[in-house]
């Protein structure tokens, strides 16, 4: 029996990251091999080029999908959506995929995903039926997402319950946890040596890894946003912390946060190191650092990493602003607005606040339920690729009453 063709859709670093375990548990399932098709920021040298990363990894790439986004606005997203789904069509005609498998939110998977099911190809979506209500497109996206997917991979079960409850057959949806925390739970990270090496920090010192992306919404703002969490990062540069700051995504807004970004790398503020992309093993390396009580680390933007990986290190966060709000979360993050004082001093109680330091560190994690890439792989062998797969069914019919449907 030949094998059943996977196709897998990436288009920036973090969400590669994220499905690593999945791509992972496909090539080793003796029924599935998976076709990679890889766009967005992982072909932009703006954003780091970060297609490198998965090469190093030691996946095939099988399809490039350029995806055409020249400015930084909100018509060159909608447009790049448009381009997108050109593009994923192509590609997809070409592979012939049984299943094609699509991540979360962005506007690179809405193409990728609105393409797949107008080709009556059956699409699996992992990360539907979270929540962030702060005023970025993402719900709207993964939501419509869902609603045009035929298999649903939630990461925890209150996903799962709005994924029920916007009509979708239980049949369909499988809670499997957060894929990422599969690599974590392994040690798959670098090493505390390894961190010194490439990245010079000396581990006697407080390190806060920083990441701010734009709000969809909030676009004209990115800037002036962007600058209260610099001033606030040069304050606790000047205090001894070290800084390790990394480039937003491609979002509407994003190259506004990069141009600050450039500027302050320029001033050679001292303390402040500026990257495009850690990757994925040192990244997670340096939250790794957060273990050991000796050290004080703190994550600090309004990365989703802020919200879903931190609990899997204990490493305490400081989240700034609206981006995530809505998301569940575990007890190791302090909110904060856009206010360089404010900032301080959550960044402050991260590293210094001995009880919240512990306390983060022993915070349940919302997100872990474990074997998450090997559940999702098992699914996609075992689902009957048929009519009843494609032909969704609404199971919320509305009840009619005196006449209105309630």
């Amino acid at each position: 029996m030949s094998k059943r063709k996977i196709a897998i859709f990436t288009g920036n670093r973090a969400e590669y990251g994220l499905q690593y375990p999945i791509i992972k548990a496909v090539d080793q399932h003796p029924d599935l091999e998976y076709r990679l098709l890889v766009s967005g920021a992982h072909l932009d040298s703006h954003f780091g080029r970060t297609l490198s990363e998965i090469q190093e990894d030691g996946f095939r790439v099988d399809a490039e999908v350029k995806i055409e986004m020249d400015s930084d606005s909100r018509i060159a997203t909608a447009q790049a959506i448009g381009s997108g789904i050109l593009a994923v069509s192509r590609a997809l005609d070409e592979i012939r995929p049984d299943v094609m498998v699509v991540y979360a939110d962005r506007f690179e998977g809405f193409a990728a995903v609105i393409a797949a099911t107008q080709m009556n190809i059956p699409t699996a979506h992992i990360e539907g039926g979270d929540l962030t209500e702060g005023g970025a497109l993402d719900d709207s996206v993964r939501h419509a997402m869902t609603k045009l997917a035929h298999m649903h991979f939630t990461t925890n079960q209150q996903a799962s319950n709005r994924i029920l409850a916007m009509g979708e057959e239980p049949w369909r949806v499988h809670t499997v946890g957060f894929p990422a925390i599969d690599l974590i739970s392994e040690g798959r990270f670098a090493t505390p040596t390894e961190i010194v090496e490439k990245l010079g920090l000396d581990l006697a010192r407080p390190i806060v890894l920083f990441t701010q992306h734009s709000v969809t919404t909030e676009v004209d703002q990115a800037a002036m946003q962007f600058a209260s969490s610099a001033e606030a990062m040069c304050r606790l540069a000047a205090e001894g912390v070290q800084v390790i700051m990394t480039y937003p995504n491609n979002d509407a807004g994003g190259r506004l946060i990069i141009a600050g970004l450039v500027a302050l790398d320029e001033k050679k503020v001292a303390g402040i190191r500026v990257h495009r992309s850690l990757g994925r093993h040192l990244y997670h390396g340096v939250l790794g650092l957060a273990r050991d009580p000796a050290l004080r680390v703190a994550c600090v933007g309004n990365s989703s990493s802020g919200i879903k990986e931190t609990p899997a290190f204990g490493c305490p966060t400081v989240n700034i602003g609206s981006r995530q709000q809505g998301r569940l979360r575990a007890s190791n993050v302090i909110d904060s607005h856009y206010d360089a004082d404010e900032i301080v001093a959550a960044v402050r109680k991260c590293l210094n606040d001995e009880a919240f330091r512990d306390a983060a560190r022993t915070s349940p994690n919302p997100y872990y339920l474990g074997g998450a890439g090997i559940k999702v792989a098992e699914a996609l062998a075992a689902v009957q690729l048929d009519q009843t797969l494609l032909r969704k069914s609404m199971t919320l019919q509305g009840e009619v009453r005196d006449g209105w449907y309630r």
